[in-house]
């Protein structure tokens, strides 16, 4: 008698195992489009265009420069312009400041500086002379004064001063007594011409001082006597 045997079957697998499931594509919210207004795209358009119109009156302003004669080193009160004080540079010139155009350059130099000029400022017409800060019949002294001399108020080309004989304790007087101060007083009128800053060590400022040709050889007398001294007028003789 033969004996069956008995399997026990596994149920059959047909194909690959099972898979997760994968989820399927998200579809995007629905985003409501905005109504766009007329008024807002039109005030958007004029503010680009008045952007751009300042933008190109800047850049015409920018553009607009105008060529000038400018002072490259220190040129002292009274000194003759050459070319080499001098140079051109091209700047927006503001209708209110006179300075000197490039193309007139050459009318300035041989002029006379009638303020001391700085590196790197505009040369205006006002700042130069043809006349000689020295005028015909005048002499030109120098006249040094000590620290405790120098006056507190500025002096600058043109003003006007008194030349004061202030004999020497000691010294002859007028009349030939020794002790004996002069009568009166004498004084020389003059017109500072220039002025330099305080020696370094000995503070000593020296002043041109434009007088008559008559009293210039007086006052150097006194000057190299050491009897002078530098009176400031009021401004305009009050």
């Amino acid at each position: 008698m033969s004996k069956t045997k008995e399997r026990t079957s596994m149920p059959a697998t047909s194909g690959p195992p099972s898979q997760l499931q994968v989820a399927g594509p998200v579809a995007p919210p629905r985003v409501s489009a905005r109504r766009r207004r007329p008024g807002v795209i039109a005030l958007s358009l004029a503010l680009i265009a008045g952007g751009g119109a300042g933008v190109a009156v800047l850049l015409l302003q920018v553009g607009d420069r105008t060529p000038v004669v400018t002072v490259v080193r220190n040129v002292q009160v009274g000194q003759v312009l050459t070319e080499q004080d001098l140079g051109k540079a091209s700047v927006a010139l503001d209708p209110a400041v006179k300075a000197v155009r490039a193309d007139d350059l050459k009318s300035v130099l041989g002029k006379r500086a009638a303020v001391e000029l700085k590196p790197g400022s505009l040369l205006s017409p006002a700042q130069v002379t043809k006349d000689s800060l020295v005028k015909p019949g005048e002499q030109l002294v120098p006249i040094g004064l000590k620290p405790d001399q120098v006056p507190a108020t500025a002096l600058v080309p043109g003003q006007k001063v008194q030349l004061v004989h202030v004999p020497v304790q000691g010294a002859a007087s007028a009349d030939g007594d020794a002790d004996k101060p002069d009568r009166a007083q004498e004084t020389l009128t003059g017109r500072v011409v220039k002025a330099s800053k305080a020696a370094p060590g000995t503070g000593i400022v020296v002043v041109d001082v434009a007088t008559s040709a008559a009293d210039g050889p007086k006052a150097a007398a006194w000057m190299s006597a050491g009897a002078l001294r530098l009176v400031l007028d009021a401004p305009d003789g009050r």
